[in-house]
């Protein structure tokens, strides 16, 4: 009775974590207003406290990004004047931009276009639909959501999958046939045909071929199918948190980064949209590249198949999803006026960003005043065009007509369908991580807590952006990318300080590793999609998760030290990189003098 007593009392706190952890936290956390000095104190139990709100969702995510609206002005902390422009800053508005241009090409249907032409260019080898479906969630990923790419890409995916395979419930049940008769294994063939197997290759012709095989060669071959099916579904929320690296706007992150920097750094001016992608387009590549290696390995898409035609089963099969994928991008008709001046804009804006100053090369913005025209500035003029230009053919003859209809005006893009694509809540959640970054860096926690991290100080640069990258890619497996980010990247940035080296070099990683959330399905929203399908275990994700992570820090740490050395200048510690908060208590702390990394010593 006292078991059941306990066990009844321990669902009724299970049903009310949330709220005790709202009420609970600030109590826990109240010692850090005693035993810390005062302003860096009250800054860490404002950090702590969004921290485990984030981590934990016990509040909406951009509900506790506005909690410094309230927290810093109340405990002194910062202004309110101070506080509130850092919800807007014009990092908000290149994020919004592109926010806006994707649901734009959502509304026209361009991203599917983009998707089967792809595919139908790579083929219907397992391996090289992977590597389709890969290159296509990332492209996609660079500029719309990774969320919406993975939802978009996933039912694209299964459509061909039951075109290769046929109904995934039969897979299964030939994946449980072992000590059974051929009879008994050819009757789980013929069990309950669905509509698209009578349609597919899974139907009766394949049924009929199937008669002289033994249950060994059905259960071997059903689960190789199961195997590249897991592939498949696996590879795409995969490459869209990827694909989001190579661009600012592709991922938060990102954009968190450009914020805090100008935060700290104001002179520096390294980091825009061209020099970005200059630097994450071929990390991109190159770690897309690995990620596929590995994920056709372990799904069995790497065989000979890859270059040798066999006229077999398999072969029969892949004609048939090829022709599924002919028919669906058939279906889509010839590029339409709408299609065409959505693919021009996209264009346009990715060439602008790309040459306002990509620093390599002259950039356009050198016709304007100096330092006035920016990446937002940029994006918000190109979208903002999606709202008058017109989505039908313009006519002269329709003027001249008295017969012609008149239809009411439709521009690309109406701000209804604006308001409904765009995830506002996310506008809230940088513009809480630029008001978090500020209240670090004004009330000398960073710096604080950067002090205290001294015995990095003795570790090779090297070795540190790979212990750096690593920390925050499993942290992130916990949180979401943007408050890990939030949350580190101001310490990260005193760290580097304190230690003297170039804190691009830091902070530049930490940002990229935030993404790289690959091993639980609660890490990002595109692994809980594709999770949510039912066909992937955890143990499928955590084993192929683990190896994309190594990876993805070896990728890293690999740019960083070749062509990201010689883009930003690492190997020498810059003049804009010098201390903000000079009167920081940090100061007051002894320590033994710190030798400032050599990083041509690499």
């Amino acid at each position: 009775m006292e078991m059941e007593t306990i066990s009844t009392f321990a669902k009724k706190l299970w049903c009310v974590k949330k709220q005790l952890i709202l009420f609970l936290t600030p109590l826990i956390l109240l010692p850090l207003l005693f035993g810390l000095p005062e302003k860096e104190g009250k800054c860490l139990y404002v950090v702590l406290l969004m921290a485990v709100f984030w981590c934990t969702e016990t509040l909406p995510l951009a509900v506790t990004a506005m909690l410094p609206v309230c927290l810093f002005p109340t405990m002194g902390i910062l202004p309110s004047k101070k506080v509130c422009p850092q919800y807007f800053l014009d990092t908000n508005f290149l994020f919004l931009s592109g926010l806006v241009m994707a649901s734009a090409i959502e509304e026209w249907g361009l991203h599917r276009r983009i998707a089967l032409k792809v595919l139908k260019i790579v083929g219907v080898k397992p391996a090289w639909l992977i590597l389709g479906m890969m290159i296509t969630s990332a492209f996609l990923s660079m500029w719309l959501s990774n969320t919406a790419t993975t939802a978009m890409m996933l039912p694209i995916a299964n459509a061909i999958l039951e075109s290769l395979f046929g109904d995934l419930a039969t897979l299964k049940e030939n994946c449980k046939v072992k000590d059974e008769t051929e009879g008994q294994a050819r009757v789980k063939l013929h069990a309950l045909p669905s509509e698209k197997q009578i349609l597919s290759i899974d139907g009766p012709d394949r049924m009929e071929r199937s008669d002289g095989s033994t249950a060994e060669e059905i259960r071997t071959e059903s689960e190789y199918q199961m195997k590249v099916w897991k592939g498949f579904l696996i590879c795409i929320p995969y490459a869209a948190s990827i694909g989001g690296t190579a661009t600012l706007t592709g991922t938060a992150p990102n954009l968190i980064l450009i914020g805090q920097l100008k935060s700290y750094f104001p002179e520096c001016d390294l980091i825009n949209f061209g020099s970005w992608f200059a630097f994450a387009f071929p990390l991109m590549v190159f770690f897309l590249i690995l990620g596929w290696l590995w994920i056709s390995f372990l799904y069995g898409g790497l065989n000979t198949r890859l270059c040798v035609k066999k006229q077999d089963e398999r072969a029969q099969a892949e004609a048939k999803a090829e022709a599924v994928i002919d028919e669906d991008y058939r279906k889509l008709g010839p590029i339409n006026f709408a299609e065409g001046a959505i693919a021009f804009f996209f264009i346009l804006f990715a060439v602008l960003l790309f040459t306002r100053d990509p620093k390599f090369v002259t950039g356009w913005s050198t016709f304007f005043n100096k330092g006035y025209v920016s990446d937002a500035t940029t994006g918000v003029i190109i979208v903002s065009i999606l709202f008058f230009f017109p989505s039908q053919k313009p006519s002269l003859s329709w003027w001249f007509d008295s017969q012609a209809p008149n239809t009411p005006y439709v521009p690309l893009l109406s701000w209804k369908k604006a308001q409904e694509c765009v995830p506002w809540n996310i506008i809230l959640l940088l513009g809480g991580g630029f008001a978090m970054a500020k209240g670090c860096e004004e009330s000398g926690l960073a710096a604080w807590i950067g002090a205290y991290l001294q015995p990095i100080a003795q570790v090779p640069p090297a070795v540190a952006v790979m212990f750096i990258t690593a920390f925050l890619a499993c942290f992130t497996e916990f949180a979401s990318n943007t408050a890990t980010i939030i949350i580190f990247l101001p310490v990260i940035a005193e760290l580097a300080m304190f230690v003297k080296v170039n804190p691009l070099y830091f902070m530049i990683p930490a940002t990229t590793g935030c993404s790289f959330a690959f091993m639980l399905p609660v890490s990002t929203p595109p692994n809980s999609i594709a999770f949510a399908s039912g066909h992937l275990l955890v143990k499928d994700m955590v084993k192929t998760g683990f190896v994309m992570n190594i990876l993805g820090i070896l990728s890293v740490s690999l740019a960083m030290n070749t062509w990201g050395r010689a883009m930003f200048s690492l190997e020498t510690y810059p003049d804009w990189a010098r201390p903000v908060n000079m009167s920081s208590t940090v100061t007051d702390i002894q320590f033994p003098p710190v030798p400032p990394f050599n990083l041509t010593s690499l």
